[in-house]
Parts: C-alpha cells; structure tokens; sequence
C-alpha cells in the first residue's frame, strides 16, 4: 500500500495562490449556500463538501480543460473547480431560470459538459461505469482526455464499483477513480458495514492496481497524487484507485444536524480543516499576509455578487416544463 507524504505540490508560487483562492472560494460559495438554505431559498435539500475542499482544488489544477469530472450529488466544489462560474451554480440551486440548468437540476443534478463536468449523479454508484465509457471513447478516438471519477467511501459497497474497475483494468482505461473517504457513509461509519479498513485502496489489488492513500485535506499532496495518476492513464498505462482521507464538517445533507459523530472526532478534523492549514503554508512560503487578505477579500466580493445574481433570477415556467425531455427540445411532435 502506498500512503503519500506532504510533498511540494505545485513549483510556482502563482500556482499555489491560485489553489488557495479555490479552496477559499469553495468553502465561502458552501457557507453561502448554507445560509441560503437556511433563509429556505435553496429548493430541495443540498449536500455540502464543506471540509473536503483540498480535493477538488488538486484535482482539478492537475487536470487538463478537456478531461472529464463524475461526480456524485456532493458536487458543488467538483463543479465550480472545473471553472464554472458561481452565479449559475448557486441560481441552480434556487431553482432560478438563470441557473445552470435553467433550474430543473437543482443541487443534485448539476452539469456542464463545457467545463468538463459530466454531471453529479443521485444514484450511488452509477457513475463509475458512465466514467468508464467515457474513457473508453478517448482511448477509441485517441484523444489522450481522462476521466477522473469522484465518489465516497460508501459507493465501494455498491456492485457498479467492482464492475468499473474490473473492466477499467481489463481494456487499461484512461480513468482515475477517487474515493472520497470523510469515514460516514449517510449515517453509519463506513467502518461498521465494511470488512477492511481502506474501503477503497484496501480492494484495488483485487483489480491489479496499487493501493493509494493521501490526506484528502492536504491539497499539495492531492495534486502531486492526481497529476502522477492523470499521467499515467494519458499515457496508456491504465486506471488508477486513489483513496483520499478527508471529512465532512457538516451532516450528510443540509437536513441532517450530524449529531451521530462524536464530538471528540468532528473536533480532531476540525483541527485539520485544508485552507488554515494551507493559508500557514503559504505564510511560511513568504507569501504576505496582506496578499491572503486580499484573495479572501476579493472572494466574499464575488460571492456576494453571485448571490444577488442568482436572486435576481426568474422563476421557470411552463416554457421550460417540457424543454430537454425530448429529442427535439420540445415535445410539439406529439400532437
């Protein structure tokens, strides 16, 4: 098994303010979201990647504009990674007209094949094998994009799990599988229901790949871990299993208080929350104080400009009920 050290990350200084600037971004975007959802302005329920930023961020700076994201219903950080702007993320998640999807999608549902994220999917499991096929079209037409698939921990107990990476290892697809382990599967420690410790890395030599562990709340040790495995499948060398560690600071949705998890363990990962441990990096890698204030200023500015944006948006209508149900756009042909 191969557990990752805090290694380098990024060489240049540009490259690692702008993973600071994500990580702020996600977190302020998720507490935003938050309390939108609390004011009842987000429709339906949401689930935050609030902890779990690191993961996104150095995936997402080690991937190229034409590789692919999968990624479950815990997708907002995925998404804006991958350089969709805030406003119509956040109006998605009003159910605005504005919204990513016109505000048909909502928080689970959210897609933008332009930035290369292929969509957050509602049922566990069930983008693995839509990963591998992916893959498996870049490796047909050559095109040297990779597929990098995220899901938790709880997903490995899913039968679509076994089967993507069985046949990802067998036709040696262009894809990256990541696990994001935050230790809970919805309400039951994934420990209880799961017969080995690395839910994850613990079964990929059943599929012939090295078993790969890395603190999920480090994002200088995700990136060095994702551009080593992104590499590799763009050089035809096969699929990869990462398991990265990490935890969520909330309940499993925005309707769940979490009260299940002992204090004593929420505070420990606290503790080890990515951007104050990232943010110390950076200060003792000479960057100015005054310079991470101005990120973090700039940031809340955006956010804030992305929420009135979002507001601003209309309610959909009957215009949009059946838009995109059918082949045509509209569903006119039947009658």
């Amino acid at each position: 098994m191969t557990t990752t050290a805090v290694k380098s990350g990024p060489a240049d200084i540009e490259t690692k303010l702008s993973m600071y600037r994500m990580q702020v971004e996600l977190r302020q975007f998720e507490q935003r979201a938050y309390d939108m959802f609390l004011e009842n302005l987000v429709k339906g329920t949401s689930h935050l990647s609030l902890g779990q930023e690191a993961i996104a961020t150095g995936f997402a700076m080690a991937m190229r504009p034409d590789d692919w994201t999968f990624a479950t219903y815990r997708g907002h950080a995925h998404t804006l990674s991958r350089g969709v702007p805030m406003t119509p993320v956040l109006a998605e998640l009003l159910g605005r007209s504005n919204g990513l999807m016109a505000g048909k999608g909502g928080s689970m549902h959210l897609t933008s094949v332009e930035h290369g994220m292929m969509g957050s999917y509602a049922i566990i499991g069930a983008h693995l094998p839509i990963a591998c096929g992916a893959a498996w079209s870049a490796q047909y037409r050559g095109t040297e994009q990779v597929a990098v698939c995220f899901f938790g921990d709880g997903s490995t107990n899913i039968g679509a799990f076994h089967e993507a990476l069985n046949f990802a290892a067998i036709w040696k697809l262009p894809v990256v599988f990541v696990c994001e382990n935050n230790l809970w599967m919805e309400y039951t420690r994934t420990s209880e229901v799961t017969a080995v410790t690395h839910p994850a890395a613990d079964r990929a030599s059943a599929y012939g790949l090295e078993s790969i562990i890395v603190d999920g709340n480090d994002a200088d040790a995700v990136y060095d871990v994702a551009a080593a495995a992104i590499a590799r499948a763009r050089a035809g060398e096969g699929p990869s299993m990462i398991e990265a560690e990490t935890y969520r600071h909330g309940g499993h949705s925005r309707a769940d208080p979490g009260k299940y998890r002992p204090d004593s363990e929420v505070a420990e990962w606290l503790a080890k929350d990515p951007i104050p441990r990232y943010r110390s990096r950076l200060l003792e890698a000479g960057v100015s104080e005054a310079q991470l204030a101005s990120i973090e200023a700039e940031v809340t500015a955006a956010v804030d400009l992305a929420t009135e944006e979002a507001k601003a948006g209309g309610i959909p209508g009957e215009d949009l009920l059946m838009k995109d149900v059918w082949a045509d756009g509209g569903s006119s042909w039947r009658n």
